[in-house]
């Protein structure tokens, strides 16, 4: 019978990652703990360090303000398209 690929999330990983910067324990020991392989919680704790600098920006509140402004006016433009439409079909019986 073939094992379920586990899946983790980004808090676990986050937090994994976390205590092997602490290094307080090994890799062994903190596989053990977590119950994953020592590479995985090298990797995580690579991604990690290459990504802390994201925490500290202040662009991405701005980012997801200007996605919504545009998502808004992308809804008000298909609701007057889909009235028009419903009109027309109206108009020809359909």
């Amino acid at each position: 019978m073939k094992k379920s690929r586990r899946k983790f999330t980004s808090a676990f990983k986050a937090t994994v990652a976390i205590e092997a910067l602490k290094e307080r324990e090994s890799l062994a020991e903190l596989s053990n703990r977590f119950e994953v392989h020592p590479n995985m919680i090298s990797k995580w704790k690579k991604e990690f360090l290459e990504n802390a600098f994201a925490a500290f920006e202040g662009k991405k509140s701005d980012e997801r303000e200007y996605d919504a402004d545009r998502l808004y006016a992308k809804i008000g433009q298909l609701e007057i398209e889909n009235d028009f439409l419903k009109k027309t079909a109206r108009k020809l019986g359909l």
